[in-house]
């Protein structure tokens, strides 16, 4: 396996992790207690960038799994 492969396939799983962060972040920041001063408008606006990115992470971390875990190796 190539130093250039393994790279990839350790970025696509960093990458696959990072889905977890942003999702996450979104759900603190509508659902937790800790920003519960803050009014439920204010928290929606800071929140979906990190939803819609999360879900745009997932479409792409899906693309990418399928392309370094289940292609052939064959360049």
């Amino acid at each position: 396996m190539s130093s250039r492969r393994l790279y990839d396939k350790v970025m696509t799983i960093v990458g696959t992790l990072m889905i977890f962060f942003y999702l996450g972040m979104a759900y603190i920041i509508i659902f937790s207690s800790i920003f519960s001063h803050i009014d439920m408008a204010l928290r929606s606006i800071f929140a979906l960038p990190f939803l819609l990115y999360g879900v745009y992470r997932i479409v792409v971390a899906y693309q990418k799994i399928k392309e370094n875990f289940f292609e052939s190796e064959d360049d």
